[in-house]
């Protein structure tokens, strides 16, 4: 008998903000839409870019790019709203991230995974689960369901509840 080595494999889909290049777990991701018209609504934090409609349901959007502490920018034909699935209390949610633009599916073992910087980062580090390694550059792997905080997302729920 052979002695063999099970190496776990993940798939991330990958996305860009400015030069940095993100990714979520597959799983997190219900789909990826073009960008259209938002509305928007009054006295949201300034993130919440407003809402779409998916398919009869409202779909809040978030600017990324804002979120992250980033400076925001003109849209362009590849900025596109990736809609996910996040987890919080026991509750699935449904949210759309303003992104510059998705790249590709990237399927990693655990292997080519780093852990999270622990200084250095620009970016919070509670919600980078670790550093993909695809050749000499990395790309930041989020947990998206610590990326927004309880309070955060029962406020975006009650204003637009309103």
């Amino acid at each position: 008998m052979k002695n063999e080595i099970q190496l776990e494999i993940e798939s991330f889909l990958t996305f860009k903000l400015e030069e940095e290049t993100f990714a979520v777990n597959v799983e997190k991701v219900i789909e990826i839409q073009e960008l259209r018209q938002i509305t928007k609504v009054p006295k949201t934090p300034a993130y919440m870019r407003g809402v779409v409609n998916l398919r009869g349901s409202v779909l809040p959007v978030i600017d990324t790019r804002i979120k992250f502490g980033l400076s925001q920018i003109e849209e362009t034909v590849n900025t596109c709203i990736l809609v996910l699935k996040i987890e919080l209390e026991n509750d699935t949610i449904l949210l759309g991230l303003l992104v510059d633009s998705v790249q590709e599916v990237l399927e990693l073992p655990s292997s080519q995974i780093n852990p999270p910087p622990s200084i250095g980062s620009r970016y919070k580090s509670e919600f980078i689960t670790g550093m993909g390694k695809i050749n000499d550059n990395f790309i930041m792997l989020l947990d998206i369901d610590k990326i927004f905080s309880v309070d955060e997302i029962v406020s975006v729920q009650q204003t637009l509840a309103n």
